[in-house]
Parts: C-alpha cells; sequence; structure tokens
C-alpha cells in the first residue's frame, strides 16, 4: 500500500489487488486511527463498518472530507477490498498491512483563510515607535555577546502553523495602550524590558509574512507577523510558507515612508500582535530598563494551546 500527496487534511491511496475477481470488487473499506490510540477498531462484525465505506473507484483514491483529519498528527491507515452480494452482505478481503504516515502543515491556502478571518477583526491602527521585548534580568545578562539570538518557535497557536518548531526568531511585541500611545507597563514575560526604535527592525529591506492567528480560551486574539531582512535565512524559510504582506498597506503591521523620507509605523488596535524578528539583535542598539507593572503570567502564550471551538480563529481545516 502506498500513500501519495499528503497534506494537512487529506491523502490519495493506492495498493495493489490482485488481478482475478478485482472486476467485481465494489466496495472500499478504510479503517484510520490516531497512531497514539492503540486500539485497532478494526469492524465490530465483518460486514458492518465502523470507518469508512467507499465505493470502489480507480486508484490511487483520494480521502478529504470523510473525518477531520488534524494537520501534523500520525495515523495508520489499513484498507479491505469488498464484494456487495445480492443479499446485502459483503465479501471481504483480509486487511492490507498498515501504514503509518504524518499530516503535513497549513499550506499557504489554508494560511490565506485565516489570514482573511484575521483581517476582518484586526480594527483601526494606532501609531509606534519601538518594538520591545520582556525577559527575567537574566536573560540580558546572560545574552551571548550582549546579543539576543533568535531561538526556535515553540508550539503556542494553530497545530498547523508551518512555523511552530521550525522557525527560528526573536519574539517582540509593539502593541501600545490606547490612552497613552506608549507600550503597556504591564508583560507576562519578565520585569525587564529591551526597547529599540522601529526603524532598526522593520525598514525598506524588511520582509513581513503572516504567521497565524489564534486565541486561547478568551476573548483576546492573537496574530503572529514575522519579520524577515530580505535575502536572510528567515526570508528565505518564509518564502513559499506564509502569505507576504504588503510593507505599507496591510492591516495588522505597517511601515511606510513619509516625504521628509522618514518611517512612520502603525499596528492593529483590537488584536495583540507577536512579532517574530529572524535575525539576532544588539542589545547596544537599544535599551534595557525596569517595567514598573505586574507581571501579568495568565496573558503568556508559552506553548498555549489554540480553542479548537473558536468560530472567529479557525478554518474547517483541521486545527
Amino acid at each position: 500500500m502506498e500513500l501519495h500527496n499528503v497534506t494537512c487534511d487529506s491523502f490519495k491511496i493506492s495498493w495493489i489487488m490482485e488481478t482475478r475477481g478485482q472486476d467485481r470488487i465494489t466496495h472500499y473499506f478504510v479503517d484510520l486511527n490516531k497512531k497514539e490510540d492503540k486500539s485497532s477498531n478494526k469492524f465490530k462484525h465483518m460486514d458492518v463498518p465502523t470507518k469508512l465505506v467507499a465505493k470502489a473507484v480507480p486508484l490511487p483514491m483520494m480521502v478529504r472530507g470523510h473525518w477531520f483529519l488534524s494537520p501534523r498528527t500520525e495515523y495508520t491507515v489499513a484498507v479491505q477490498t469488498a464484494t456487495k452480494q445480492p443479499d446485502g452482505e459483503y465479501a471481504v478481503s483480509a486487511w492490507s498491512e498498515i501504514v503509518e504516515f504524518c499530516t503535513a502543515d497549513y499550506s499557504t491556502v489554508q494560511l490565506k483563510q485565516l489570514l482573511l478571518k484575521a483581517e476582518a477583526i484586526a480594527g483601526r491602527t494606532l501609531p509606534f515607535t519601538v518594538f520591545y521585548r520582556n525577559q527575567q534580568r537574566e536573560y540580558f545578562q546572560d545574552a551571548q555577546c550582549c546579543r539576543m539570538l533568535p531561538s526556535v518557535k515553540d508550539n503556542s497557536g494553530s497545530h498547523g502553523s508551518p512555523i511552530s518548531g521550525k522557525l527560528e526568531g526573536i519574539f517582540f511585541s509593539c502593541n501600545t495602550e490606547f490612552n497613552t500611545g506608549r507600550p503597556p507597563q504591564d508583560s507576562p514575560y519578565g520585569p525587564y524590558r529591551f526597547q529599540i526604535q522601529a526603524d532598526l527592525l522593520f525598514n525598506q529591506n524588511t520582509n513581513i509574512y503572516f504567521g497565524d492567528f489564534y486565541c486561547m480560551y478568551t476573548s483576546y486574539h492573537y496574530v503572529i507577523v514575522v519579520l524577515a531582512p530580505s535575502g536572510s535565512k528567515g526570508d528565505i524559510f518564509c518564502r513559499g510558507k506564509l502569505p507576504a504582506l504588503d510593507r505599507s498597506s496591510n492591516c495588522f503591521l505597517s511601515c511606510s515612508e513619509e516625504e521628509d523620507g522618514s518611517l512612520s509605523f502603525r499596528h492593529a488596535q483590537d488584536v495583540i500582535l507577536e512579532v517574530i524578528y529572524t535575525e539576532p539583535v544588539d542589545l547596544s542598539l537599544g535599551t534595557v530598563s525596569q517595567i514598573s507593572g505586574h507581571q501579568l503570567m495568565s496573558l503568556s502564550t508559552l506553548n498555549a494551546k489554540k480553542d479548537p471551538s473558536c468560530k472567529v480563529c479557525n478554518i474547517s481545516v483541521g486545527r
């Protein structure tokens, strides 16, 4: 048995059948299980399927929409062929070998669906001038050669996001308080804040990509965007995997050139932006200081799981 064209929510399957009697085969029985589920759960009786019964079609057969397949999930699959008898019973073959496979990440098709949903609630934009990153004091004291280095993104957000566990970067924030226009004084990540002028990370030589849209069983929604200097390792990773955004006119994070040549920046008001910068950042380019607010751990998104029931930020494919 062979599987082809495995995506986040579908696959093609084919197998070798005996030539004799092949023209009398009327149905395929397909048994699919998540790999971690050790119970075989085949058929209760030989003629009462608990899984998929499909009419016989030329192989390979596309399997899509029969299950709510999740991306990045390991499954096992086995098949039987069957001939429906005049009395309604099935004459079935032996089970095939069991094949293991893993569904794929979201493609740009699914990410564009997420992007449209995120754009619908982004709201108006507000001006900002700095990116900032909060951590414990030791993080900045231990920074290698006084530089913050990219690390692999955790598994927070959409399960099918192609950046989780793969893209290397540094998380920054840029959200501001509506009444002050400044970064908030509270943070879930630590009482010390590195702050850097926005144009040092985001300028005409920076590409911007949409990475994810999710929530964590709360009314807050998060949008991840990726900033990658043109031609960098991170930029090469993102090309073809993530939807590219227009640098000056997208509704999440924009950079526009003014008449005097200076750059102005705006961020979406109604979502919490998480900005991933893909390259090392020298601490000498900004300042580190202690914030006066609280460390709100409940707002941390570290390895946070997306709410699969939210109709605002989920698409119909996987979770």
